[in-house]
């Protein structure tokens, strides 16, 4: 099977006649648009594992959909630990005994070591005032974000516009649903995943705006500073878990089942947690969440639990075959 790989450099010392240890590999399974963000971690638990165990150690990353990823992993890609953006994949290996199913009491916060929502990218000066989904709506707006069928992203889009017409409209599925037509009759492509929505919006620039998680609209904005793209938090969105897990059989025919651990539970630390935040990810650790604090924009966070009443809910109410999503499709 084909999967992209990126390694994380590590640093081999070798100190006169001594033999090298032989090198600790950790197989890192993520969603689509945390290249950089793992690119600035790895290098960090590296040093750290080496010191604590005067072990090198390689990180590879594999990027790709979170949905497809998951896939992937069911299919045989031998990932050690995965860090998604859905918790419905996470979900999906537990039920192929990839993953433990109580996987959520794992690590703390329910497993997730930084947090998200949907946001908004729009172009210099914001010429089409988009400010909040209902701008997403309009005749006049055209909108990039991945397909939800593929993209754990675009499925956390898909959730949040639907989540602010039920809150808007008093639970009115019917006008929620009409209303995400809507939306989604304004996407002129559905790329398979974030990093080619980014590239649809920005560098073919197509769209008026691109919905990705906040902390993509922070960096795409900061990475093509010439372009002068404006990152706009809407006033409500949906709280987005980045759920993480060790895949064990993996990890255990590996026998990396402390490394995967030490690595997941290292995502918790301050020195973790402030590598996050610099990368605009809302974090857990309260010192250092006040540190960030004037990062980032207040908003209202819906939640699945409270809007749909719950992921089981979602995905056998949207997400299944012939589900709400599927008629969102066919009638936009």
């Amino acid at each position: 099977m084909k999967f992209s790989i990126m390694k994380a450099a590590a640093v081999v010392l070798a100190l006169g006649a001594t033999p090298a240890l032989a090198q600790d590999k950790l197989l890192n399974v993520s969603y689509d648009i945390s290249r950089e963000l793992f690119e600035a971690l790895n290098p960090a638990f590296i040093a750290k594992w080496k010191a604590d165990t005067g072990r090198d150690l390689q990180i590879d990353q594999s990027h790709g959909g979170s949905s497809k990823q998951a896939r992937a992993i069911l299919e045989g890609l031998p990932a050690d630990v995965v860090t998604f953006n859905q918790e419905t994949d996470v979900d999906a290996l537990a039920k192929g005994g990839l993953v433990a199913e109580n996987w959520r009491e794992a690590f703390p916060n329910g497993a997730s070591p930084w947090y998200s929502l949907p946001a908004f990218l729009v172009r210099k000066d914001n010429p089409k005032g988009i400010k909040t989904w209902d701008d997403l709506a309009r005749d006049d707006v055209q909108v990039v974000f991945p397909n939800p069928r593929t993209s754990g992203n675009g499925r956390y889009t898909y959730l949040a516009a639907y989540a602010h017409a039920l809150k808007a409209n008093g639970g009115d599925q019917a006008k929620a649903q009409e209303f995400v037509g809507k939306i989604f009759a304004n996407v002129p492509v559905f790329d398979t995943g974030g990093r080619a929505a980014t590239q649809t919006f920005v560098e073919r620039e197509i769209g008026d705006v691109l919905v990705t998680f906040e902390a993509e609209t922070a960096q795409i904005a900061a990475q093509y500073a010439d372009k002068g793209l404006v990152a706009i938090t809407p006033p409500d969105s949906l709280f987005a878990a980045f759920p993480v897990a060790v895949v064990t059989p993996n990890a255990e025919k590996n026998g990396t089942t402390e490394l995967a651990n030490a690595y997941l539970n290292w995502l918790y630390t301050p020195e973790a947690q402030r590598i996050l935040a610099q990368g605009h990810n809302r974090v857990t650790d309260g010192t250092v969440k006040a540190e960030f604090a004037a990062s980032f924009p207040e908003v209202e966070l819906l939640t699945v639990d409270d809007m749909f009443g719950g992921w089981q809910k979602v995905q056998d109410e949207h997400l299944a075959e012939g589900g709400i999503l599927d008629k969102v499709f066919v009638n936009q």
